[in-house]
């Protein structure tokens, strides 16, 4: 934004925030003017390149990617995610806060979705029973918006000893009828005001994928995770070992971990202290 290119934009963008938006009679409208604003800023060659470096340094494209309409497609998801700050839910929740939303600094995290033959969420401490002798794992087939998104039914639920000596108790069976998949890169929000104590900023604010996950309704009588036994036991206590290994890491502080599966590998993508 403090680019040459982008000077007009900027000047418009700072004259919102310092005159109009605590000011103005119809707030919502300057918050779209804000978004807007956003989404109108060029990408300066140096930051272009900086950016598209950086990505290659953490290997999560190869040289030569996100080039012409890639890019293009790749830059409104990152202004879409960082624009979403002046989005309207932010705004009531930190008014109701005392949270000052100018206050608010938005990162982007750019990472590349695993296409998941199964996502999971894993507890460290059991959440039902507070008993840190067992942890607890949700697992469904396909990506993880399904678990922790807006879907109905219920995810395979299952606890297990954390020292292994017992097998895994299954507690649910899954039922959700509708199974993502898909890959690309997403663009998240990581910004200061979703982590605030007291504060439920979490999901305040849009994480944008540059491809469009493909659904498909689950059959179960066909789902590997259901047919298979052997095969769903050595996936539970895999998932448990995951458990047991990152909250290790952790100085034993209990986990709320979210992941994925795929060909025989565990990814986490995601943990922070079980609340």
């Amino acid at each position: 934004m403090a680019h040459g290119d982008n000077r007009e934009v900027a000047e418009e963008y700072q004259r919102l925030v310092d005159e109009e938006l605590h000011s103005s009679a119809t707030p919502l409208e300057v918050l779209e003017e804000l978004r807007m604003c956003i989404m109108r800023l060029e990408a300066p060659s140096e930051m272009v390149e900086a950016v598209k470096q950086a990505l290659v340094d953490s290997e999560i494209i190869q040289p030569g990617q996100l080039e012409g309409s890639d890019w293009d497609d790749a830059f409104q998801a990152l202004k879409g995610v960082w624009a979403s700050k002046w989005n309207d839910r932010a705004y009531f929740s930190c008014s109701k806060a005392g949270i000052g939303i100018e206050f608010v600094q938005m990162a982007v995290l750019v990472q590349r979705l695993v296409e998941a033959e199964y996502a999971f969420v894993l507890h460290t401490v059991n959440p039902s029973t507070n008993d840190a002798a067992y942890m607890y794992g949700e697992v469904v087939v396909g990506l993880g918006e399904t678990l922790v998104g807006n879907f109905p039914g219920r995810a395979l639920g299952f606890q297990m000893r954390k020292d292994m000596s017992a097998a895994p108790e299954v507690q649910s069976l899954p039922s959700k009828s509708t199974g993502l998949f898909g890959g690309g890169l997403i663009f998240r929000s990581d910004s200061n005001g979703e982590d605030l104590p007291g504060f439920a900023g979490a999901g305040l604010y849009d994480s944008i994928p540059m491809v469009t996950n493909s659904e498909r309704t689950l059959q179960y009588y066909k789902e590997r995770l259901v047919t298979d036994k052997a095969f769903a036991e050595e996936l539970m206590r895999g998932l448990a070992k995951v458990a047991v290994d990152v909250e290790g890491v952790y100085g034993g502080a209990p986990q709320d971990i979210e992941g994925c599966y795929k060909d025989g590998r565990f990814f986490v993508v995601q943990t922070r202290p079980q609340v």
